[in-house]
């Protein structure tokens, strides 16, 4: 039944973001959040990239398959993905 509870958000504990607002770096014009989700005691690469178009803040939010030992692992990594995406994407990852 702790299945169900996931699936539904109900019950405590489980995978939680590691961090509500995490740590941010800039690039390019963007910023890049580290999200990492604790799972299973690793982190997975999570992150938002934000960025304001035509006025309008716009949001595309990524999670890898990536996982690393340490938190702060997994925050590099992050900054390193969302590096990656904007540099291939730029404002194409908004629409």
């Amino acid at each position: 039944m702790s299945f169900l509870r996931k699936l539904f958000g109900g019950g405590g504990g489980g995978d939680k973001p590691a961090a509500a607002a995490g740590p941010t770096q800039d690039h390019k014009g963007f910023v890049i959040r580290a999200t990492p989700v604790s799972e299973g005691g690793q982190y997975r690469v999570c992150g938002v990239i934000t960025r304001d178009v035509d006025g309008a803040a716009r949001e595309y939010t990524f999670h890898r398959a990536d996982k690393m030992a340490s938190k702060d692992e997994a925050i590099d990594l992050t900054f390193q993905k969302g590096r990656l995406i904007i540099d291939e994407q730029g404002d194409r990852i908004f629409g």
